[in-house]
């Protein structure tokens, strides 16, 4: 599984939606996904690919990891992961 499906299969599971409503421009805000639940996803992106992601929940716009979009987590995400390897 590629590290999008991953991460929309987070996404998906913290919105209690299904993997197809998710959508790579849907924010999570739109998705109904609320502060907590962005920072669920984060630990569990976290978990998943065995990361740190630069989130500070306190501050999320200030944050270097940019939750705009499922397309830019994703986008995080790939990177995170690449720079670890």
């Amino acid at each position: 599984m590629s590290v999008k499906d991953k991460v929309i299969q987070i996404i998906a599971e913290q919105g209690l939606l299904d993997v197809a409503d998710v959508s790579l421009t849907a924010t999570l805000e739109e998705l109904g996904i609320d502060s907590l639940g962005v920072v669920e996803s984060i630990f569990a992106i976290e978990e998943e690919f065995d990361i740190e992601v630069p989130f500070n929940a306190n501050a999320p716009q200030e944050s270097e990891f940019d939750i705009s979009s499922v397309a830019t987590i994703i986008s995080a995400v790939e990177t995170l992961v690449a720079e670890q390897t």
